[in-house]
C-alpha cells in the first residue's frame, strides 16, 4: 500500500486546502461560509434549480443544503419556490441581493485568482484544470465494485 502522505485523496485534499486559505478571508468579509459561496455561485450561471440537482452541482449533502439555503434565505440572498411540475419540489434562484453579493466579493476573488496564477502559472494551472476534468471524466460512473477491494486511499 502506497505511503498514506502519497495517497491521490490525500495529495488532492492539501491542494483543495492550500487553495482554500486564500479565499477564506475575503469569503469571512463578506459573512459567507465556503458552503453558500459555492451555492451562491452556482445559483448565478442558471435561472433557477431544483434543490436536489443544487446540491448535485455544489457537491453538498441534503440535511446540510437545507440549513444553508434557510440562512440564505433569511439574508434574502435566494428565492425559493415550489417547482411549477411537482409542488413538492422546491426551485431555486439568487435573488436581485444575492446578485450583488457576487458582485462585492468577486474583485477580492479575482485578485486571489490573480495570485494564485502569477505564483504558479498560468499555463500550468490550465494544464491543471484540464487534468483535474479529464480525470474527473475518466473516473465516472466507476462503481467501488468495480475497484475491488481497493480502499479509498490506494
Amino acid at each position: 500500500m502506497r505511503e498514506f502522505s502519497r495517497s491521490l485523496p490525500m495529495s488532492l485534499l492539501r491542494a483543495r486546502e492550500a487553495v482554500m486559505r486564500q479565499f477564506r478571508p475575503a469569503l469571512r468579509q463578506h459573512g459567507l461560509t465556503e458552503q453558500q459561496w459555492r451555492i451562491l455561485r452556482a445559483l448565478t450561471s442558471v435561472e433557477s434549480i431544483e434543490v436536489t440537482e443544487l446540491a448535485r452541482v455544489a457537491f453538498l449533502l441534503g440535511p446540510s443544503l437545507s440549513r444553508i439555503l434557510r440562512d440564505l434565505e433569511a439574508r434574502d440572498l435566494i428565492e425559493r419556490k415550489a417547482a411549477k411540475a411537482d409542488l413538492r419540489r422546491a426551485m431555486v434562484s439568487i435573488s436581485a441581493k444575492g446578485m450583488r453579493l457576487i458582485e462585492a466579493v468577486a474583485p477580492s476573488s479575482e485578485m486571489i485568482y490573480a495570485e494564485i496564477t502569477k505564483r504558479y502559472g498560468a499555463r500550468k494551472l490550465a494544464e491543471l484544470q484540464e487534468m483535474l476534468g479529464a480525470l474527473e471524466s475518466s473516473l465516472a460512473g466507476l462503481e467501488a465494485a468495480d475497484n475491488g477491494d481497493a480502499g479509498p486511499d490506494e
